[in-house]
């Protein structure tokens, strides 16, 4: 069978969301690219704090380098871009990278997809990147929410409430917890009076569409102008229909101030109860690596999807063919590749054996094939 033509049901649920993501990112212009297996460590201990997590495999290579074994995809395509400022690339992977599994804390083999898109990023890359988020999301799960931040915006609430930059990462680690009562006791920790926090307070609780929350943001009492940054967001939002639900405004999604800037996501599949997507513009990390030129970009996290079909039983072929323990192979082998010919995927079994059936049942005897529903 020609693997092109294929169909996508021959395959396990990973799989099948793999392929579409890769036809999903490729029908928007974004190229693949492969990363290699081992990396110089040193950039990616220049960047640790950038990474989901700070555990790294390394080895002494045969040159005398310490070198890393894939950590990450996003900085790779970083180091590795060498294009100029004023024009787009736009960059998809599908890769395996070996980080420590937030499931044991142990290292594992975790399978990754994503997209970066780098350099003269505007209103309307960004968009696309939204939505292609939202689409990656819909192609694992019916049931999902893209939860949307922009960390200007939230920047902006914070710096009003104090400019100390302790008590501003500490504020952030409490909107990021969505803790109110967290940021009342930073506020009491550090003197800052309660009607200068009281802003950011009202900012966290908002959660909704992005039509009714971002209308809000200008009416809390005593917030800071962020028409500007909520204009943007409103424009990158409207690339897509905002009534369906599935796109929320969710000013509690942070991420590294030192890296990020701007719009910032995650996604969520009922049923799961952690992030299998993240993503956002890291236009700080492209300066800090002197870079004058935007990126944006998520990643889908595959490992963390595999959880969804856990407990749903496998179906291993749309029919199991029984025969009798006196059929000659020849005979069996014929009457599997007529089954095979005809679309189906078939588990030929001795009636001998102990497995249960899967699929259909079928029964060959004499020659002949025969559905066992039919005798029903």
């Amino acid at each position: 069978m020609d693997l092109i033509n294929l169909p996508l049901g021959e395959f396990d649920p990973i799989e099948r969301i793999t392929f579409s993501l890769r036809a999903l990112y490729a029908s928007y212009g974004y190229a693949h690219y492969r990363m290699g297996k081992f990396e110089e460590y040193d950039f990616y201990s220049r960047n640790k704090d950038f990474l989901v997590s700070d555990g790294i495999i390394t080895f002494t290579d045969t040159n005398g380098k310490l070198t890393a074994l894939k950590p990450d995809v996003t900085l790779s395509i970083v180091k590795n871009d060498s294009g100029a400022a004023d024009s787009v690339r736009k960059l998809y992977y599908d890769e395996n990278v070996y980080r420590v599994s937030k499931r044991n804390n142990m290292f594992r083999e975790i399978k990754q997809a994503g997209l970066e898109c780098i350099g003269k990023v505007d209103g309307y890359h960004l968009g696309e990147v939204v939505s292609l988020a939202a689409a990656s999301l819909a192609s694992a799960a019916d049931d999902y929410v893209l939860a949307v931040s922009d960390l200007d915006i939230l920047d902006a609430f914070i710096c009003a409430a104090s400019e100390d930059e302790a008590a501003k990462t500490a504020l952030l680690k409490c909107v990021g917890e969505k803790n109110p009562h967290g940021i009342d006791a930073v506020c009491a920790e550090r003197d800052i009076p309660a009607e200068k926090a009281a802003p950011l307070k009202a900012l966290v609780s908002l959660y909704g569409p992005a039509k009714d929350v971002l209308s809000r943001v200008a009416d809390i009492p005593g917030a800071p102008d962020v028409s500007a940054p909520v204009s943007r967001l409103f424009e990158t939002l409207s690339v897509f229909d905002p009534d369906d639900g599935r796109i929320q405004i969710d000013f509690s999604i942070v991420s590294d101030l030192r890296y990020y800037n701007g719009i910032v996501f995650k996604g969520f599949i009922a049923g799961l109860p952690e992030g299998v997507l993240s993503g956002g513009q890291y236009d700080r990390l492209m300066r800090k690596l002197g870079r004058r030129c935007g990126a944006v970009g998520f990643a889908v996290y595959l490992d963390t999807l595999e959880r969804l079909g856990e407990a749903a039983p496998r179906r291993d072929a749309d029919v199991t063919l029984v025969y009798g323990e006196n059929e000659s192979a020849k005979d069996v082998a014929k009457a599997v590749a007529a089954l095979v010919a005809e679309g189906y995927s078939v588990a030929a079994v001795s009636e001998a054996d102990p497995a249960p059936g899967r699929g259909k049942i079928f029964r060959f005897e004499n020659g002949e094939v025969r559905s066992l529903e039919d005798d029903a």
